[in-house]
């Protein structure tokens, strides 16, 4: 049978533990985030389905990496939600995406990448040289797209 402890004594800054041992390494970390949306699109030129509109719940998972802060801390969870919230999904969520994005067929290999450069505009000025590493966009539980550093960056 499992059981559980009480913590009696509480760690205490300062006292059990010091600012300068926060940090406990200077290694390059990747934090991950995902986020969902439901939008409706359709698509030009394309002879499917997909040609007539219709909608989806798609997920967002965001790959980023750094260097942890002073206290260990690579980019704060919240941080990375607060950017989706108010620089990318107000553009996806509930929106007929080929009237909210820019002009491009709405497909899931052409908003995976303008996904990855909003978030990559909105870390420019973010501490930890904090960066996108990958974002995946599934359009169903089954299929994605994806947009990988190496690859924005040399192609």
């Amino acid at each position: 049978m499992y059981g559980f402890t009480i913590v009696e004594n509480l760690q205490k800054m300062d006292k059990d533990i010091k600012q300068h041992e926060l940090k406990y390494h200077k290694k390059r970390v990747l934090v991950s985030k995902e986020f969902t949306f439901d939008a409706a699109h359709h698509l030009h030129c394309y002879e499917g389905k997909c040609k007539n509109l219709h909608g989806h719940t798609y997920k967002v998972i965001f790959g980023l990496s750094g260097v942890p802060d002073e206290i260990g801390i690579v980019i704060d969870f919240s941080e990375i939600k607060r950017i989706w919230k108010e620089q990318i999904e107000i553009h996806l969520d509930h929106r007929y995406l080929n009237d909210t994005l820019p002009n491009m067929n709405t497909t899931a290999e052409n908003m995976v990448v303008w996904i990855y450069e909003e978030m990559e505009k909105a870390l420019i000025n973010n501490s930890n040289e904090c960066r996108v590493e990958f974002v995946k966009l599934y359009e169903t539980p089954t299929s994605y797209a994806e947009a990988r550093r190496e690859w924005m960056i040399n192609e």
